[in-house]
């Protein structure tokens, strides 16, 4: 797998307080990566320390093949656009004018404000200015203007924070084109997970400065499928009795006490079929999940 981003124990640290706690995190190429955590977590001080904005206390990360402090860094950091906190806009300035000066700043072909403008919806916007855009508008623009550099990887800090839901909807589908249609790979955070839900392609989930995990979304999918967690006395005996007694085949032995069960099961027959069959039923507990509830099982809820 090709990794546009890695991290490798990547720490930053202010008044010996550990803001970023040896972060190992992997952003494959053409993947949504979504960074889970809560607000303090660590989210916005690990994106500002790969775009270079503050520096590290420790550990290191590759952008492209190219390590922090090494020649060929600061190319690298060329291909990423970001949006940390909230969009770089000028509020008395058109959208144009705005792309105008990022255009000047990054030295790159005004003639593609144009085009950039239509993608992400604000071509007809004209000589209105940014301070009179919806927030919706204002977020489309910042990513418009990290679009400006041709990045091959956006680093986007809660870029639905405070959206209405059309709005919402306007930027998770703008992301989703960016990243199928120009293959542009896509690292957010955000605290509206169900959204993010519809987004990620992989997540990382972070704690209290420190990276607890990182899984796929098929992963995710799997750990959040409806099913029925038993403890048993023995689960040796379990597969015998779910395949032949009962005609079930999609289960998971977890240990030598507990099993998942998904779909829809009868307890009755279940708990009469293990018995029969020599096993003692002593708990069962439905488990339906979404991605707010893996993260609150996966931090241990509120602190």
């Amino acid at each position: 797998m090709e990794y546009v981003l890695t991290t490798n124990e990547l720490t930053k640290t202010y008044k010996k307080a550990s803001a970023v706690d040896r972060v190992s995190m992997h952003v494959a190429r053409g993947e949504i990566y979504g960074f889970v955590g809560r607000n303090g977590a660590g989210k916005t001080t690990v994106m500002r320390l790969i775009c270079g904005l503050v520096n590290k206390s420790g550990g290191s990360y590759t952008l492209f093949g190219k390590k922090d402090g090494e020649p060929g860094i600061d190319g690298a950091r060329r291909r990423v656009g970001a949006i940390i906190e909230t969009p770089s806009v000028f509020p008395e300035y058109t959208a144009q004018d705005n792309l105008r000066v990022r255009c000047a700043a990054l030295g790159a072909d005004e003639r593609k404000i144009g085009p950039v403008l239509e993608y992400v919806g604000l071509s007809g916007t004209g000589k209105k200015k940014a301070r009179n855009f919806s927030l919706g508008m204002r977020q489309r623009l910042g990513i418009a203007a990290a679009l400006m550099g041709s990045p091959d990887l956006l680093v986007l800090d809660e870029p639905i924070n405070g959206l209405d839901p059309q709005g919402i909807v306007e930027v998770r589908e703008l992301l989703l084109r960016l990243n199928r249609e120009k293959g542009i790979t896509v690292l957010i955070s955000s605290h509206i997970l169900g959204e993010l839900s519809k987004l990620a392609t992989s997540y990382g989930f972070i704690e209290r400065g420190a990276l607890i995990r990182e899984v796929s979304a098929r992963e995710l999918e799997e750990a959040c499928r409806k099913s029925v967690r038993i403890t048993v006395s023995d689960t040796e005996k379990l597969p015998y009795i779910l395949e032949r007694g009962l005609g079930i085949s999609d289960f998971k032995i977890l240990s030598p006490a507990e099993a998942d069960i998904y779909g829809e099961i009868n307890i009755g027959e279940l708990a009469l079929a293990l018995h029969a069959g020599g096993v003692s039923l002593f708990r069962v507990r439905e488990k339906d999940e979404d991605l707010e509830g893996y993260f609150i099982n996966l931090v241990g809820g509120e602190k």
